[in-house]
């Protein structure tokens, strides 16, 4: 049997393929407009796994569908091969965040680490963030100060639209003329990071903030 080889965001963007082949269709496009939309979509699909094997291009290849219910199996199989968020306890989080001696923490019991790309939670009662990730194959969190307010705008981690809220963190950058500068660093992200998870297709920026928010 495959690996599991899929990541969350991987799987968030070929939902987002599916959904322009079943919007194409239901415009009733030229039959040749339709391939081409499949087309495209299935390459940038293989691009997302370059170093896959026979066996998974064949899993990953949407060519031969055509009705949504097909589209539905192929996203649904697709789903059994999604790579868990790795399981995290709460004593590891304490020791991540050691400075915080009453750490809020999530239930982790109720999390679907299947739709994980990072962890996030609030501690409304000092209007801190906590965020959680991978990066670089080693789980890295970082502390962020949250304005309460949200409102509508792009999301900086899944650059979706909808409700966000402002937060920042705080890091010691690496200047050697002085030691003692300190940046504060800020972004608009979702307000409810689970459905940020459902929703982000990249870690492009999520990693560079983490790394600048580490000051790597």
């Amino acid at each position: 049997m495959t690996e599991k080889f899929i990541k969350n965001e991987q799987l968030n963007f070929i939902k987002n393929q599916i959904a322009l082949i079943k919007d194409s269709a239901k415009k009733n496009v030229a039959p040749t407009v339709l391939s081409a939309v499949k087309d495209l979509a299935n390459a940038k699909i293989f691009d997302l796994f370059p170093n896959t094997t026979s066996e998974q291009q064949k899993m990953l290849d949407l060519s031969r569908l055509k009705t949504d219910a097909e589209y539905d199996q192929y996203i649904q199989h697709l789903s059994s091969y999604v790579i868990s968020f790795p399981k995290i306890t709460e004593q590891q989080l304490k020791k991540m965040f050691p400075k915080n001696k009453k750490l809020k923490l999530p239930d982790l019991s109720q999390i679907n680490h299947g739709q994980l790309t990072y962890l996030s939670w609030n501690d409304l009662s000092t209007n801190k963030k906590f965020i959680v990730y991978e990066l670089d194959g080693k789980i890295t969190g970082i502390e962020c100060k949250v304005t309460p307010a949200s409102k509508e705008n792009i999301c900086s981690f899944c650059n979706r639209f909808g409700q966000v809220t402002y937060i920042s963190t705080v890091t010691k950058a690496k200047k050697s003329k002085n030691p003692d500068y300190y940046k504060a660093i800020g972004n608009y992200i979702c307000t409810n990071s689970s459905e940020c998870n459902k929703k982000i297709t990249n870690v492009d920026y999520l990693t560079v903030y983490l790394k600048d928010s580490l000051g790597m």
